[in-house]
């Protein structure tokens, strides 16, 4: 009877074992298309993505770089202070999206030129992102308070 229950019990804990690493790989395996990389000018510059690999382009919009194309075509350059990227985006850009502020696009860079599907733009005149504070930091160029 001791037995009984001593093979049981390890019967129970392997189960459970099997469903935790079932579990881990089926949400892992959801996730995959949602976990973007963020990256920097200078990370772009120095090691380009692939074609495919979708990620998260921050920095600053460059002065002097808005150029707007046919219909809802946009581009401009994204700099760090260490390097410039080339972005174009189709749609309509938020309203708080202006040149010499934080900006962080979703997209893809292909061709030389980072093609952006998303675009978001600080949400009020103090407020950058993390990612690309550190980034900004780390060029040396970041002109803002604490971040």
């Amino acid at each position: 009877m001791k037995n009984l229950k001593k093979t049981r019990r390890i019967q129970i804990i392997l189960v459970a074992i099997v469903a935790l690493i079932v579990s881990t790989a089926l949400i892992g395996y959801a996730m995959r298309d949602g976990i973007n990389f963020f990256r920097s000018p200078s990370q772009v510059m120095e090691e380009p993505p692939a074609p495919n690999e979708v990620f998260r382009l921050g920095g600053l919009v460059l002065e002097g770089s808005v150029e707007r194309g046919v219909g809802q075509e946009i581009r401009f350059v994204v700099t760090d202070g260490g390097a410039e990227v080339p972005a174009a985006y189709n749609g309509v850009l938020p309203d708080l999206f202006a040149e010499n502020e934080g900006v962080i696009g979703t997209g893809t860079y292909v061709n030389g030129v980072f093609q952006a599907t998303e675009i978001l733009a600080k949400h009020d005149e103090t407020y950058m992102p993390k990612e690309v504070v550190d980034a900004l930091k780390e060029q040396g160029v970041y002109q803002g308070g604490e971040g």
